[in-house]
């Protein structure tokens, strides 16, 4: 069978453009015809003036297209920059509440551990863990509403006492931890007691009609311990204030399982 001969289409190496409109293209004429006007010397005052006039016509209708666009570029970056206030503002929200308690606002558990792991490798830090005493009584008498409200009151016991001095963290629903960096151990002993009697004075609201205590441990850890090593002394400290009888300061004296009680 006789092979086809088929026509092969060259391809150009050119590729190829289209051509824009001038958007400016009358008002190009018009400048044009005006300068023509301006050069020709035996160009009558009629032709001169009709040129003028219309060269005067395109200008006055760039000038209000120009202000109109002035007032669209101006609301837009009016617009952008209160679109930008709102994500800041969004982005920071966002922040808090991926590193803050929502019920207390003080730091969560997340945020305490990389706080006190990144302060635990510039330096020493006391880590002090705490717990209410006999919480699951208040929930199950008053309910967890009530419970709630505790745990608000216990927060600001804290604050009262801690103020700038360290981070307090919620690590639990009932416990609570308070990061002292570069602190002694006399000076976080001494917060520590200061808590302890701020929340055994506190009145909480109705309907709890009794007095709120906490347990507290306290640990503390050379600089280059990890969070886990500082916050299991701290912990066995608090469980040793548990069987001491609650409402009482115990510290971790060394990396071991001895504990002395604060006198």
């Amino acid at each position: 069978m006789p092979r086809r001969e088929g026509r092969v289409t060259p391809i150009s190496a050119e590729p190829r453009t289209e051509e824009v409109p001038d958007l400016f293209e009358s008002e190009k004429l018009a400048l044009d015809r005006a300068r023509e006007a301006l050069a020709d010397e035996q160009a009558d005052s009629t032709a001169t003036r009709q040129s003028l006039a219309e060269l005067t016509q395109h200008f006055e209708r760039l000038m209000r297209e120009t202000r109109r666009l002035i007032g669209r570029s101006d609301r837009a970056e009016r617009e952008m920059n209160a679109l930008n206030l709102q994500l800041q503002t969004l982005a920071h929200e966002l922040e808090h509440r991926a590193t803050h308690d929502a019920l207390t606002g003080v730091l969560n558990r997340g945020a305490v551990i990389d706080l006190a792991g990144r302060a635990l490798r510039d330096g020493s830090a006391v880590m002090i863990v705490l717990d209410i005493d006999y919480f699951k009584r208040i929930n199950d008498d008053f309910g967890h509403p009530a419970g709630d409200a505790v745990i608000q009151g216990i927060v600001t016991c804290l604050r009262s006492i801690v103020a700038d001095a360290g981070i307090i963290g919620r690590v639990g629903g009932e416990e609570f931890t308070v990061l002292l960096p570069a602190h002694t151990l006399d000076e976080a002993l001494s917060l520590a007691e200061s808590m302890r009697e701020a929340i055994a004075n506190h009145v909480f609201a109705a309907p709890v009609d009794r007095g709120i205590t906490a347990s507290f441990g306290v640990s503390l850890s050379p600089g280059g311990t990890d969070f886990d090593t500082a916050y299991a002394l701290a912990d066995e400290a608090l469980y040793c204030a548990k069987r001491a009888g609650r409402n009482r300061v115990e510290v971790a004296v060394q990396p071991s399982v001895a504990t002395l009680r604060l006198a």
